[in-house]
Order: structure tokens, then C-alpha cells, then sequence
């Protein structure tokens, strides 16, 4: 078997396109849902049913939710830092803070996923040209919101936007560092943490969730399509990346928000764009190829760590099931997290497996 590089990095840039046009156009299905909805209301609505989606395609897929006091203990505090804290900070912040400064501070993710990842250690292969990608997409975004043009008070609310995008990176990073490469599918993980937010979230209905609805054809079909595909589906996609090439590489999708969102706003309500977001659109487009022209090929530092006996598939169960029957994507999952090619077949300079061509995209693990 020879590994392919090219078609490795070029699933993955798919996915990361897949995952910044659902996750991009969140906003839009957020701004219908709320026609109908108390903002509570849809934060619970679309962890509850993107938690009942993926533990479906949990089980349909063969697979089961993690039953370990330690991973759900993982799982709770990502949830936390991933769902319930950011939430709570951007409803905060939004009340004092206009969309284009609110955008610009967002996209500081990557920026607190890089420091994080110095600071732990797992950026130890961060590259010139990879730093200068990250910097130049933030350049970018900067471009396309111009918040030169902020008036008004902001204080404690960009502080608040501020602490959420730093609390996504914190996220990203501890999900990379205790959960994924664990022995446990990407897809088991990422149904248990929306099922853990959920909880989180039901937490705080009674404060402010309870207000009377509207369900109106509109505010369902955008609470569905907002649960179905802008969480669940983009929840297990960013557990992939973060499994596959590390939590930088995972946030940096941040970047790519505001083309989506521009780009929507264009076609489907019309909205004009200007030299100026068209020139920070190419900035971002161009910034984020410089990442991924360093992530897709190298593996994050933490893959290298010992992987716990107790928590792995043994060489002959991966071996027996791989002689059986399965849904596409459940040979990948039971193989080793660490497992790859035989030595012979995997060339010196790739550190992490090839995926096997029917789960690249991540939707089947």
C-alpha cells in the first residue's frame, strides 16, 4: 500500500470546507430560529437534537457512548469549556459589542490555540510559514470587519467575546489531549459531549428558557437544519480534525467563518461586498493555505504519546474484525488510534496513518 499524501491533504481541506460552510452559516439558521425562539431556547434545542442525531449514528454505525467515570469526566469539562461557557459569554458580550468587533475577536481562536500549544508543548513542529499563515488569516478577518468603524461601549462585552474564543481554544486543546487517540471513536465522543451540553444547557432553562414559543414552519426548519447539521454534524467533524491533525489546525477553520458568512449574506439576502471584504476574503483564503500546507502533511506532537493499554483495540481484535464484515468507516475505528501501515508500506516522513479512503471525510467514525 503506498500512502498518498495528495489525496490525504486533499479529503482533508475537503472537510475543513465542509466544516466552515456549516459552521459558517450558523448565524443565518440562529437569526430564523430566534423569530420563534428565546436564545436559551435554541442553544438547548440544538444541543438536545444534535445529541439525539449523533448517538443515533452513534449505534446505527456499530458503536457505543463511552462508559468510563474518566472520559465522561473529560467529556463534562469539554462540553463546559466547548458549549456551555462560550455560549454564556457571547450572550454576554453581544449586548455591548457590534458584529464586526464580535467577528475580530472570535477570530483570536487560533491565535489562543497557538499560545496554548507553545505553552503545553504540542506546537513543537510550528513552522515559519505556518505561523505566518496564522497571522496573515487574522490579518484578514481584521480586513473584513474593519473595527476601526466600532462606535459606542465596549468594554467588559469585548472582554466577555474575548474569554470566549480563548475558552474554545482551551476546548480544542484539552479535547486533543485527553480524549481523541484514546482508543475511543471519534464518533462515541463527539455524541457523549453533545449529550453532556445538553445537560449543561437544561441546567439553565429555568433561569431564562422558559419563555412562551412561536414554532412557525420557518423557526423549525431553521432549529433542524441548526441542529442536525450545524452541530451535530459539525461537532463530529472537529473532533476528526482535532484526531487527525491537532487543535490548531481545528480552530483555524475560525478563519474561514466570515467568508462563509459574507458569502451567504451576498447570495441569499442579497447583501453588497465591497473591494474591501473581497480583499480580506483573499487574505484569509490565502493565510489558511499556508496552514494547511504544513498540517496536512505533519502529524500534531500529541500524537506521539503513549496511548493506555486498557483504553486500545489489542493487534488481533483489529485483525479479526477487519476479516468481518462492517459498516464503512468501523474498520478504521477499531484499528489502534496509533496504528498505521505495515513498516514496510509507510514511508519515513508520514507519522500518521493513511484513512482509509470511505472515512476521510469523517462521517462514518
Amino acid at each position: 500500500m503506498t500512502d498518498n499524501s495528495g489525496t490525504r491533504a486533499l479529503w482533508g481541506g475537503l472537510r475543513v470546507a465542509v466544516l466552515a460552510l456549516l459552521w459558517g452559516s450558523t448565524f443565518l439558521w440562529i437569526e430564523l430560529a430566534l423569530r420563534g425562539l428565546s436564545p436559551l431556547q435554541v442553544t438547548f434545542a440544538r444541543c438536545a437534537l444534535g445529541a439525539l442525531v449523533l448517538v443515533v449514528a452513534c449505534y446505527a454505525t456499530g458503536h457505543r457512548l463511552p462508559t468510563g467515570v474518566a472520559v465522561w469526566r473529560h467529556i463534562v469539562v469539554a462540553a463546559f469549556f466547548c458549549n456551555a461557557l462560550p455560549f454564556a459569554l457571547f450572550s454576554v458580550g453581544q449586548q455591548t459589542v457590534d458584529s464586526g468587533l464580535a467577528g475580530v475577536l472570535n477570530a483570536t481562536t487560533p491565535l489562543w490555540s497557538i499560545i496554548l500549544g507553545l505553552a503545553l508543548g504540542s506546537e513543537r513542529g510550528l513552522r515559519p510559514v505556518r505561523l505566518a499563515g496564522l497571522l496573515l488569516g487574522f490579518t484578514g478577518t481584521i480586513v473584513i470587519f474593519a473595527p476601526w468603524r466600532t462606535t459606542g461601549a465596549t468594554g467588559w462585552g469585548a472582554l466577555a467575546i474575548l474569554g470566549a474564543a480563548a475558552s474554545y481554544a482551551v476546548a480544542f486543546t484539552y479535547m486533543g489531549r485527553t480524549l481523541v487517540r484514546r482508543g475511543t471513536p471519534t464518533i462515541s465522543l463527539s455524541a457523549a459531549q453533545l449529550v453532556a451540553a445538553s445537560g449543561l444547557t437544561a441546567l439553565a432553562v429555568p433561569i431564562g428558557g422558559l419563555d412562551a414559543i412561536d414554532p412557525g414552519p420557518t423557526v423549525l426548519v431553521a432549529a433542524v437544519v441548526l441542529s442536525v447539521f450545524c452541530t451535530a454534524t459539525t461537532f463530529h467533524l472537529t473532533y476528526r480534525i482535532i484526531n487527525d491533525e491537532g487543535a490548531t489546525n481545528a480552530a483555524v477553520v475560525g478563519y474561514l467563518l466570515p467568508v462563509v458568512s459574507v458569502l451567504l449574506g451576498a447570495v441569499v439576502l442579497g447583501e453588497d461586498l465591497s473591494i474591501r471584504v473581497v480583499l480580506g476574503m483573499a487574505v484569509v483564503l490565502v493565510g489558511v493555505g499556508m496552514t494547511r500546507r504544513q498540517g496536512a502533511t505533519a502529524a500534531p506532537a500529541e500524537a506521539a504519546e503513549a496511548v493506555p493499554a486498557t483504553e486500545t483495540v489489542t493487534a488481533a481484535e483489529a485483525v479479526t474484525a477487519s476479516e468481518e464484515p462492517s459498516a464503512p468507516g468501523l474498520a478504521t475505528d477499531l484499528r489502534p488510534a496509533d496504528a498505521g501501515p505495515a513498516p514496510e508500506d509507510r514511508p519515513s516522513d508520514t507519522p500518521r496513518p493513511l484513512l482509509e479512503k470511505s472515512g476521510e471525510l469523517g462521517l462514518t467514525q
